[in-house]
């Protein structure tokens, strides 16, 4: 008696929890019913081979995506955001509680996130709170309401709607998550160090580094191991750029604080020298370092001092860039990169000599890890069947006219990239782009 699932898919090339074999994947009802050998001739109402050139891996989980809907929809937005994350072999994101009007600190502005959320989804999304002054009481009928913790800024956020914590705001804020196991996610810089730092103005991206410097993130890290020490709050460090700051994150984990950290595509794939005047597509806050911090970056993400690789999609307006002056004062701060991660971390990881397999644990895997999200993140039986069909070998040039997200600017517009994603499937159902099929996921379930 032969079983029949929906879809089978098989192929030579299967990124299974126990490395690349030869396998055929069972699909029912959306999630993976079966793993067996190539050659055991599952049966399934569709059947699709793999060319040889092609790895099927576990759809990407990306738990940094400024959606910015409603309220800036003119930024980005659901259905945009949605298709370009589906278009990279993303199948997840969690969106952040901010750029968008309101921003989600209460019940309320989750609901209407939700609402506008729902019916323009291409893949499934998540939703992270806000910690702001003022909002201790929301933050338990946030968590009852399904976010996967809360993001809180240890100086100004960039939009006034959205102001940030001090670190003793931070820490009475870190006991209240505490309570209900909740997590702390941190735009960590220190406001007063960047007060005392250059003014940024003009065309140089020199000046606008030395307006963000190391020493403002790392002050700012060492206030949230600390406060996560003293509570025994699970923290985690967003967008770390400064090098700098990886023996103080070592050490706190070796002493068991509860301390997790991302890093971006950004940071692992540009470097400072390289950024012409002028070029605001650039800039994102923290900054893009010198080459000599992003070999240290590298170095402790294989040393699993990071843990894991998300992409800070921030996009803006093309105005708000200020491309006209390109005065890097004046211009949004943030970088547009949700389709584009696996081909930039493949294409730069390959070259040191990273396999695939690692490069999808720490963009898949690792931060479904951080979100709790017990059916993401892997090819493996009992989970979505959420997967991208990625072509490692394929080369192609960044056509900026051709992503899916809303406005037509990225730093890697003209770079040549290794890794193609020729197709994603959410629970078992190629993403068409045409007809939304994502669905609302909430902390500790649908």
């Amino acid at each position: 008696m032969s079983e029949t699932f929906d879809l089978v898919i098989r192929g030579k090339r299967i990124l299974t929890t126990a490395g690349i074999a030869a396998r055929e994947v069972g699909v029912r009802n959306g999630v993976i019913a079966a793993i067996e050998p190539l050659g055991n001739g599952l049966a399934g109402a569709e059947i699709i081979d793999l060319a040889d050139d092609e790895t099927l891996i576990p759809g990407l989980v990306d738990t940094h995506v400024h959606v910015n809907e409603p309220g800036r929809t003119e930024w980005e937005g659901f259905a945009s955001a949605t298709r370009a994350a589906a278009a990279g072999g993303v199948t997840t994101i969690i969106d952040m509680p901010l750029n968008s009007i309101p921003p989600t600190t209460n019940v309320d502005g989750l609901k209407l996130k939700r609402e506008v959320a729902e019916d323009q989804a291409f893949v499934d999304v998540g939703f992270w709170g806000g910690a702001i002054p003022g909002n201790k009481a929301d933050l338990r009928p946030l968590h009852d309401e399904g976010v996967f913790g809360f993001k809180c800024f240890l100086l100004h956020s960039g939009v006034d709607e959205f102001p940030h914590l001090d670190a003793d705001e931070m820490e009475e804020d870190m006991r209240e998550l505490k309570s209900f196991d909740s997590l702390m996610i941190v735009h960590a810089e220190d406001s007063h160090a960047i007060d005392r730092a250059p003014h940024p103005g003009g065309d140089h991206y020199a000046t606008f580094l030395a307006s963000r410097p190391r020493g403002a993130e790392n002050k700012a890290i060492a206030e949230v191991i600390e406060r996560a020490r003293w509570t025994g709050a699970r923290a985690h460090i967003l967008h770390l750029s400064s090098s700098d700051a990886l023996p103080m994150i070592a050490s706190a984990k070796r002493d068991g604080v509860n301390l997790t950290v991302e890093t971006c595509p950004h940071y692992l794939t540009l470097m400072a020298e390289e950024i012409p005047d002028g070029a605001t597509a650039y800039k994102c806050c923290p900054p893009i370092r010198e080459a000599s911090n992003r070999e240290l970056l590298w170095k402790g993400l294989e040393e699993g001092t990071i843990d894991c690789i998300v992409s800070d999609h921030s996009p803006s307006t093309l105005d708000l860039k200020d491309l006209e002056n390109g005065d890097f004062a004046v211009a949004w701060g943030g970088v547009s990169s949700l389709q584009l991660g696996l081909s930039l971390i493949w294409s730069e990881a390959r070259h040191r000599g990273i396999s695939l397999e690692q490069v999808v644990s720490w963009m898949s895997a690792k931060p479904a890890a951080l979100a709790r999200l017990s059916n993401k993140g892997q090819l493996a039986l009992g989970y979505d069947a959420d997967f991208a069909v990625f072509a490692a070998d394929e080369a192609f040039v960044v056509d900026v006219k051709k992503l899916k997200h809303k406005n037509p600017i990225t730093p890697y517009d003209g770079k040549a990239l290794s890794g193609v994603v020729r197709k994603t499937y959410l629970r078992g159902s190629v993403v068409d782009g045409q007809t939304p099929g994502g669905k609302l996921i909430r902390r500790g379930g649908v």
